[in-house]
Order: structure tokens, then C-alpha cells, then sequence
């Protein structure tokens, strides 16, 4: 029985899972972040994009 709390103690395998689940949260927070900041600007350059791009020929078709 004592073998097994030692063995239980020293296992650090779910830290590592819990320091990976931080980090995608936190990087899940920065995306949302720049998202947002910059959302209205980007919807403003793939809008003129696409506006410049009405009328032109498909080459692959």
C-alpha cells in the first residue's frame, strides 16, 4: 500500500495535462482577443477582396 501512495505522489502525468489545458486556454483567449480587435478590419479587407475579385474569369474552369 505504501508503494503505491509513494508511486501515486511522484506521478506527474496529470500536471502535464493540466499545464497543456492552460495553455490552449490561453491561447484560446489570445485568438478571441485578436479576433475581436481586429475583427471589423478584417471583415473590411476580405469584403473589398471579394468585391475586386466579382468578374473575373475562373482560370481553372
Amino acid at each position: 500500500m505504501t508503494k503505491f501512495v509513494s508511486r501515486f505522489v511522484k506521478d506527474e502525468s496529470g500536471a502535464t495535462a493540466i499545464e497543456y489545458g492552460l495553455i490552449a486556454a490561453l491561447m484560446a483567449v489570445a485568438i478571441i482577443t485578436c479576433l475581436t480587435a481586429f475583427g471589423p478590419q478584417m471583415k473590411q479587407a476580405f469584403t473589398g477582396i471579394g468585391t475586386s475579385m466579382t468578374g473575373t474569369k475562373n482560370i481553372t474552369g
